[in-house]
């Protein structure tokens, strides 16, 4: 009853939402989010769901089990893209679990539980700078001061709320009550080479690593740059290029750790100006909350000693802290006997990029199914998958769904 066909046709037709012109960006809040919900909105009713926009924006479907009101297992993604994005990107865990009610639907079958597919509205963080904004508030943790947070324009994610058709002041009636979600599964595209180097389609998350970010700057002091001599220079880019070595030294010393300096920025960022400011960023991920802290008091330990020598000024915010989300047993357990029932071999792996599991942890317990990307490459326009795979990660999928078994947490 799954059609992968489907599935291909509308990971695509939700990519043509977007505000960059032959790519993919959408962001939290935009007209182009606002046309990919009503996408979405409308395939959930075509598979029999009921389905509505919630407080914080996030679209949500409710398949009902055999008698209305029971608490359900809730599958899904996020609609949200990076800038200059793939199509498959949470976009393909929603649509794939909507194939799979469409197919429970057409089958006339209900389950001992309801089944709710959520498409988050803010996964990525790309426009307010705080990730995971729509699982989070389905999952009761939703600060309000996030509402303060600003754009690129200066305007404030309730203001943003507000334009878009919400009440900022209404957003904890998106939140679940405990006990009313049994678990929250999600599939997604692997977005690294590990499936595809060992040949398989699909596989189970054990956990989703922590992460860390933080909002670097070094002021030194701008100056003529034919007019300074070298030893006299306090040049903050000199300064900040010692400070990304020492991030790729320190995480390559980690096997199960990873560090990435993803933004840059000088200033005033002339050709014949000495660099006075420079803005980075760090990124620092791993499967151990341990190693993961460990590395960060050491960087930035590191880096105040390199700035203290260079006579620079170094500062540092810390904008995002997560710790491991570890998927429950029960529910690996289960994702794998699904994949085994496929005849397909049962691959564990953690997965590096966050997901919207890790703020839906506090709610419920969590699992993911990976599927298999070509060449392990996502972020990005080459982003790929097959329709076999896209196939394979539904059925797999369906038959979790049609056998899980609630358990206590």
């Amino acid at each position: 009853m799954l059609d992968p066909s489907r599935i291909m046709q509308r990971c695509g037709a939700l990519s043509r939402h977007s505000e960059l012109s032959g790519g993919l960006t959408r962001v939290y809040l935009s007209s182009e989010q606002a046309a990919a919900n009503e996408l979405v909105l409308g395939w959930m009713r075509e598979a029999g769901m009921q389905a509505w926009l919630d407080a914080i924006g996030n679209v949500i479907g409710r398949y009902e089990g055999e008698q209305p009101g029971l608490p359900c297992l809730m599958l899904g993604s996020h609609l949200d893209t990076v800038r200059d994005a793939g199509k498959y990107d949470g976009m393909l865990g929603v649509v794939a679990a909507i194939e799979c009610v469409h197919a429970l639907h057409a089958a006339g079958k209900r389950l001992p539980f309801a089944i709710e597919v959520a498409g988050f509205a803010d996964e990525e963080g790309v426009r307010f700078g705080s990730t995971l904004l729509g699982s989070r508030a389905v999952a009761g943790t939703f600060r309000r001061d996030s509402l303060d947070a600003t754009d690129k324009n200066g305007i404030t994610l309730a203001e943003a709320m507000h334009s878009y058709g919400l009440d900022p002041t209404r957003f904890g009636e998106a939140a679940r009550p405990k006990g009313s979600v049994l678990a929250y599964v999600e599939l997604h595209i692997e977005q690294g080479p590990v499936l595809e180097a060992e040949g398989l389609s699909v596989g189970v998350v054990t956990a989703i690593n922590g992460a860390t970010r933080y909002a670097l700057e070094i002021e030194g002091l701008a100056g003529h740059a034919g007019t300074v001599p070298m030893p006299l220079r306090q040049d903050a880019l000199a300064a900040a290029a010692e400070c990304v070595l020492a991030v790729e030294a320190r995480c390559g010393r980690e096997p199960d750790l990873v560090g990435t300096v993803g933004k840059l920025e000088t200033l005033p960022g002339a050709v014949n100006v000495i660099p006075g400011r420079v803005r980075f960023t760090l990124d620092l991920r791993s499967p151990s909350d341990t190693l993961r802290e460990a590395a960060v008091a050491d960087l930035l330990a590191d880096m105040g000693r390199v700035c203290l020598r260079r006579k620079v000024v170094f500062r540092a915010q810390k904008m995002h802290d997560e710790r491991v989300a570890v998927c429950a047993p029960w529910l690996m357990e289960q994702i794998g006997a699904a994949i085994a029932a496929e005849g397909i071999s049962v691959r564990r792996l953690p997965s590096g990029a966050g997901h919207d599991g890790m703020a839906m942890i506090e709610l419920c317990d969590i699992g993911m199914l990976f599927v298999r990307c070509a060449k392990g490459i996502s972020h990005n326009p080459a982003e790929a998958i097959t329709a076999i795979d896209a196939e394979t990660g539904a059925r797999v999928l369906l038959r979790f769904i049609e056998n899980f078994q609630a358990r206590k947490r």
